[in-house]
């Protein structure tokens, strides 16, 4: 397990592999048996990377993205902005998404990434996450940090296999 607590930055356009391969292997890691096994294979890193460079390019306007690096090289990555609903926002900030390196899991990056996205929200802002319903120990991760399942849920459909997807809420920090 990792001692030294990560150095969170914002996200550069150098990042954005790094960032890539972190999230691909990510998804392949958590989502073993939860999502079909044809489908995360076919994911690609380099294509992932080349979607995340246009958006880069082309600004992620209230989004902020940020990176956990240890020792020069990132190891996490976390995504948050307004709450969307629908195609609007709201005053509620969301967690759109954190990944850490598989290599690094349990090693406080994770934690550190959170509180500093949360960090980035209004102090009044509700701050909300969508989570798979069969991922217990990212569900964990949350309900350690202060969340809690509201009720809402979302379809998710991998492959024609549908993954539920669970609301996970946490009141204001002011």
């Amino acid at each position: 397990m990792d001692e030294q607590l990560p150095r969170i930055r914002p996200m550069t356009l150098a990042d954005c592999d790094r960032v890539s391969a972190i999230r691909v292997r990510g998804w392949q890691h958590a989502y073993r048996g939860l999502l079909p096994q044809p489908y995360l294979d076919r994911l690609d890193v380099a294509a992932d990377a080349e979607r995340r460079r246009e958006r880069f390019a082309r600004g992620s306007g209230p989004v902020v993205n940020l990176v956990a690096e240890r020792d020069g090289r990132v190891l996490g990555w976390a995504a948050v902005g307004p709450y969307r609903d629908g195609e609007t926002y709201t005053v509620d900030a969301e967690l759109y998404a954190i990944y850490v390196d598989p290599a690094h899991l349990g090693g406080g990056i994770g934690r550190a990434l959170l509180a500093a996205a949360a960090g980035r929200c209004p102090a009044d802002a509700r701050l909300l996450l969508w989570v798979f319903k069969g991922n217990a120990p990212a569900r964990r991760f949350y309900e350690r940090a202060g969340f809690r399942a509201d009720g809402a849920q979302e379809p998710f459909e991998a492959d024609g296999v549908p993954v539920p997807e669970v609301r996970y809420v946490r009141a204001p920090a002011g």
